[in-house]
């Protein structure tokens, strides 16, 4: 993924290319258009970016439905906070930076209502964390697909939640370091030792699952 600057604009000896510059221009049509208040332009937006972050928004909470509902509050608070978007960054990570907030919100709610995230790793875990990731039935080597999503599933939800955040949108939806800060609003350093620290956990936590 391209690390160039906000809206396709390079950073300092950065030189951007020819896709890059195309994306930029695509992204400020679609803006402009949807500040017009162009619905064709709004549900572009939303079939454009509605599936990664339903991936992350699983990622968070572990459970689809949530998810699911969780989208659709990202996509109703950018219509309804439009006119706040500053253009400092691409519409896809405003939408994440939406997403982040929504997720943390939501698991501080669960957290509540003593829907927390689960202490062991067994196998009604595994059953339904690999019905979670939408792995279908088959043979062998897909079941083992299957379980190893559910695996590692499992193993993030046991992070906290910022952890997994990091997790979520750095090794599984593969965002440039330079997103992550526009998103987490954190420091490049803090970004990158808080991700170190996260791996390291879920290398332990995958590894007892060897065991």
């Amino acid at each position: 993924m391209s690390s160039s600057g906000v809206l396709g604009m390079e950073t300092e000896g950065t030189p951007v290319s020819a896709e890059a510059e195309a994306a930029a221009r695509e992204e400020r049509l679609l803006l402009a258009r949807l500040r017009r208040g162009d619905a064709g332009a709004f549900e572009s937006l939303v079939n454009t970016h509605q599936d990664r972050l339903y991936d992350f928004c699983v990622r968070m909470l572990g459970d689809r439905e949530e998810a699911n509902d969780l989208v659709q509050d990202v996509f109703v608070s950018a219509h309804q906070n439009l006119s706040r978007f500053r253009e400092d960054s691409k519409l896809s990570t405003w939408l994440f930076r939406i997403g982040k907030n929504h997720c943390i919100n939501r698991l501080k709610y669960l957290k509540r209502r003593g829907r927390g995230r689960s202490e062991e790793y067994g196998e009604q875990s595994e059953g339904a964390l690999a019905e979670l990731l939408g792995s279908p039935p088959g043979p062998d080597a897909a079941l083992e697909s299957a379980r190893e999503q559910a695996r590692v599933q499992w193993a993030i939800s046991q992070l906290e939640p910022d952890a997994r955040m990091l997790v979520a949108l750095r090794d599984i939806e593969g965002l440039s370091y330079e997103e992550i800060v526009d998103i987490t609003e954190l420091a490049l350093g803090t970004v990158k030792s808080r991700l170190h620290r996260a791996r390291e956990k879920l290398a332990d936590l995958l590894g007892r699952l060897e065991e």
